[in-house]
């Protein structure tokens, strides 16, 4: 450990992972340490089952949930936009070598106590059962504005520069009402509240679009899941870290950064000081260096059956947008399979998250409990949410948030995205990046 290295990385997230990854293929000297005896942290997956029911104080599962090690069960489930920020970067890096994708079945949304499919297109616009006849066109048209509009040339703009009205002066030009205009918002693009309607609206263009071009790629749904479960995508970045010179420990305390003159300068575990330029980090190891700013609910659910009213679908998202449920953040649900090789044949894994806005967190999720049907054993966790108090430009040592409530990863690559711009000074090039993923890695 005794060396020098451009870069060292704590702890062996998703986060930390992506950016030691990115870091060491961009040529930097790279030391990686976590103080656990397995990859993944907070975005691990549990495997074998018993140890998920130990974790929790559960009594050993029965037989009827068959062999335990077919179980990998995330602790923080996520899916992957198919053209979103994580699968490029898994193709600009070549981590999709380790790695096997299988497309979500489905994509939902909550209304009014039911689930619909989330319209994407103009036929799916005119089939929808969110939206009476009329709606259904104002959308349509929307959504034909939205595919044709190209930031580039104002003759697409339609007499309304998406650069400078507001989101909500959009909707309004459409006459799209507020239950459309909340499924669009919290369903397509993805916001987790309102605030967006106050921003310029080809933010909300942008994200529309990566939602549409996503489902595009396979047709069931935008979004992807790893083969065995989240742990792969960890420990794919750390293979292509090793790849290009990174060092990696387990299992390796970490009893302080080294400071000098207010800059980090290394680590320190026991007697051994690992020199460096810069520190990248989870909350977990500087807790000085952290704010809390809310809480996360997590409920792990085993089911044997799919999800009612998903046409059976053995995977899929279902967001419930806050007004819904009167509340000031969305409630998301999603499931997994044993077609994913996460659960024993016939088993299946449902998730609900949201953020914490009482002191009865459980109550809070009920509405996404309800729609999973019966379901065999939960898993209830809460956990902080942290941000760091400052950029990390002046001490060098430059931390990630804690992980939110949403299902899909764009808010964890846009957080990557900026600590690596941060730590280096510009912007990951994504340039290089291939137009698709081929057939051996869907």
């Amino acid at each position: 450990m005794d060396e020098e290295y451009d870069a060292i990385v704590l702890g062996t997230g998703l986060k930390e992972c992506i950016l030691s990854g990115m870091l060491s293929v961009s040529g930097k000297k790279v030391l990686h340490v976590d103080r656990n005896k397995y990859y993944g942290g907070e975005s691990a997956s549990i495997t074998p089952l018993e140890e998920l029911f130990s974790r929790y104080g559960a009594p050993a599962p029965d037989q009827s949930y068959g062999r335990g090690r077919d179980w990998n069960v995330d602790l923080i489930p996520k899916f992957l936009m198919a053209n979103g920020s994580l699968v490029k970067l898994l193709i600009h890096t070549g981590v999709t070598k380790y790695l096997e994708f299988k497309c979500v079945e489905g994509s939902y949304v909550y209304k009014q106590g039911k689930i619909s499919k989330v319209p994407v297109d103009q036929k799916e616009a005119l089939a929808s059962d969110l939206m009476g006849m009329f709606e259904k066109r104002r959308f349509r048209n929307f959504l034909v504005y939205v595919q044709d509009l190209q930031e580039d040339d104002p003759k697409t703009w339609k007499d309304l520069d998406p650069n400078v009205c507001t989101m909500q002066q959009l909707y309004e030009k459409f006459g799209l009402d507020k239950n459309t205009q909340d499924f669009t918002g919290h369903a397509l693009a993805l916001y987790r509240d309102d605030d967006y309607l106050a921003q310029s609206a080809i933010q909300t263009v942008r994200r529309i679009k990566l939602y549409s071009d996503s489902l595009a790629r396979y047709g069931k749904s935008p979004y992807l899941y790893p083969m065995y479960g989240l742990g792969e995508l960890p420990q794919g970045f750390a293979r292509l870290s090793a790849i290009y010179g990174g060092t990696y420990m387990l299992d390796k305390p970490i009893d302080e950064i080294v400071y000098e003159n207010g800059k980090a300068v290394g680590v320190r575990s026991g007697s051994e000081i690992a020199r460096c330029k810069q520190v990248y980090c989870d909350p977990s190891y500087v807790p000085e260096k952290v704010k809390k700013t809310g809480q996360v609910i997590r409920c792990i659910c085993l089911l044997d059956h799919t999800i009612p009213n998903t046409r059976d679908a053995l995977s899929t998202q279902i967001i419930i947008p806050q007004k819904q449920v009167n509340r000031k953040s969305d409630i998301y649900v999603s499931l997994v399979s044993y077609t994913h090789q996460v659960a024993s044949k016939g088993w299946f894994i449902g998730m609900v998250s949201t953020t914490v806005e009482t002191d009865n967190p459980e109550a809070e999720i009920k509405p996404g409990l309800e729609l999973l049907g019966p379901i065999r054993q939960k898993f209830v966790t809460v956990s902080d949410y942290y941000e760091p108090t400052d950029d990390g430009l002046e001490s060098q040592v430059l931390v990630s948030k804690s992980y939110d409530a949403t299902t899909h990863f764009e808010t964890t690559c846009l957080d990557v995205l900026d600590i690596f711009r941060r730590g280096t000074g510009t912007d990951f090039d994504f340039s290089a990046v291939k137009q698709n993923l081929g057939e051996e890695d869907q």
